[in-house]
Order: structure tokens, then sequence, then C-alpha cells
């Protein structure tokens, strides 16, 4: 990774959020620029990553507020040019009731979207290329999934834009990676009563990432067997997926 980088990261009270704020924490990073919407579990971390050496500045902030976010990552760029940003907060749907589907949607897509647009708008001010920036997907963006019908959804979103603006965004110097990980530890999967396979406990995932991200990868998608098995039923007809994925077990 970068020596003495400036890390921002949303969601980072919980999971891979917090997973790659210690992890950045005690390998090099300057400062951490981080957010939650848990005063408790923020101060947890908070207090966790200085005492790896860190600088860290921590505010309770809503992802879905537009003008929250755009003010938050302008002012933690005046107090240290910020070299990776990560969209990472998100949230599970749980029952697919009008209420939790909107959730979803403005938390994993609006809340990515208000978190990449304003940083794409500070890294375009600015020349060099120490300019990173980070979107979690899922490997349930790969395929939607009927047990999990707006969360596959809105991680389809973020894998395709991320994708895209991979390209869109090369010649201005802004390198984009987007991170496809399976089942990890957080309190989304402790709340899953569906089978989990290849589970992974948060730390090593924010390993898996950080060298991702380091190496400049477009997709980190993981573990390969999860993520070679999602690729190819999405490249399957229809008439075979849908028989695949509608004999998968159902969530309670």
């Amino acid at each position: 990774m970068i020596r003495n980088a400036n890390v921002l990261i949303t969601g980072a009270t919980s999971g891979i959020g917090e997973a790659l704020a210690l992890y950045y924490a005690a390998n090099n990073a300057e400062n951490l620029f981080l957010c939650g919407r848990d005063k408790v579990r923020l101060a947890d971390i908070k207090h966790r990553c200085e005492e790896l050496g860190a600088k860290v500045y921590a505010n309770i902030i809503d992802v879905t507020d537009n003008d929250a976010m755009h003010k938050w990552i302008e002012k933690s760029n005046k107090i240290a040019p910020l070299n990776i940003v990560i969209a990472n907060a998100g949230v599970s749907t749980g029952e697919e009731t009008e209420a939790n589907v909107r959730n979803t949607v403005q938390t994993n897509v609006c809340g990515v979207v208000n978190t990449v647009l304003p940083t794409i708008e500070l890294f375009n001010q600015r020349e060099g290329i120490d300019k990173h920036i980070v979107l979690t997907s899922s490997i349930a963006g790969y395929h939607g999934l009927p047990t999990a019908p707006s969360y596959s959804a809105s991680k389809a979103f973020v894998k395709a834009w991320g994708e895209a603006l991979r390209l869109s965004l090369r010649e201005k110097n802004i390198k984009v990676s987007v991170i496809c990980p399976g089942f990890v530890r957080s309190r989304i999967t402790d709340k899953n009563t569906c089978p989990m396979p290849f589970f992974m406990e948060a730390p090593q995932a924010a390993k898996i990432i950080a060298k991702g991200i380091a190496k400049n990868k477009g997709i980190i998608a993981f573990p390969w067997p999860l993520r070679f098995t999602s690729w190819l039923m999405s490249c399957l007809p229809n008439m075979l997926s849908d028989l695949i994925y509608g004999n998968l077990p159902k969530k309670v």
C-alpha cells in the first residue's frame, strides 16, 4: 500500500469496514477518516486504530445524506489529501417489504453514489497518481438471488458502476477497484439463517482486499470457488439458472 496513506472508509463500525480500518492502522496509514451510525462502536474502532498508531477522525454520518457526505469528504480531504476512499457502508434487506427494499437501495446504491461522486470531484482537481476509489459490492452482484432480490440488485449496480468507472477514470489517473466478497463475518452474516459456504473471518478478508487494492485489481472477488461458481451461473441460460437458484435454501 501507499506509505503514510490517508484512507477514508464508510461503514467502518463492523465487518469488512472495521477490519479494513484496523488493517490500514496497523500498516502505515497516517490518517484514517471513518464514519458509521453507532456512536459506541465508532468510538471503539477509533480507539483501537489510534492504539495501532494512526491519526483517526471519526464522524457519525448516514451515507444516505448526500449533503452531509459531500461536506465530510471535502473536510477530510482538507485535513489530509485522500489517497484511498472506500465506499463500504451497506445493509441487508431482511424481509422484502417496501420499507426494507427502499432502505436497501438508499444505503447500498445511493450511499455509494454519495461517497464516490464527491471523491471523483476532488480527485479531478488534484494531480498525481495516488488516488484510488474502492466500492464494496458482493458475490451476490453476479446474479440475482431469490433469497435476496433487492440486495442482489443493489450490489449488481455497484459492481457494474465500479467496473465502468475504472475505465472512464483511468485517463485521469484515478484508480477504481470493486470488492466482491462472499460470506464474511459481520452483523449482517450474524443474522443469516441460510448456509454460508466458504465463510471467512473479517480480518482475513481485509488482508485480501488491501492487497488487491495495492495491486490495483479491478475486481477483488473471493473466495475463488464461490466467485467461479457465481460467474458460471451468470453465464448459464435462464432455464438452467432458474432451476438451480430456484432450489436454493430459503432464509428464515
